[in-house]
């Protein structure tokens, strides 16, 4: 049953991440995002799929680790391109 709220934490997290996402590409502006924040969730994902790995090997829930990880790390990602884009016009 552990692994049922596990996974369940992990579908819940990560349906927030492509909305996130979506806005990030719609307002192609980053302001507010906090990097700092990204780099923390991301850091847990990472202990999050190395405890499952060790204790459960590369099972189902293993996989929604990763999945929530790439979405944060794909929203960081953007945050950071349209960052760069954005100082890039406002020095022209």
């Amino acid at each position: 049953m552990p692994h049922f709220f596990e996974a369940a934490m992990l579908i819940c997290f990560g349906a927030s991440w492509p909305f996130a996402i979506i806005k990030t590409v719609r307002a192609k502006n980053p302001a507010g995002k906090s990097y700092l924040f990204a780099a923390l969730v991301i850091i847990g994902y990472i202990a999050g799929c190395t405890a499952r790995f060790m204790r459960e090997g590369a099972d189902g829930v293993f996989f929604l680790y990763i999945f929530d990880m790439l979405m944060v790390a794909t929203d960081t990602a953007l945050c950071l391109y349209y960052k760069r884009l954005n100082e890039r016009g406002a020095a022209a």
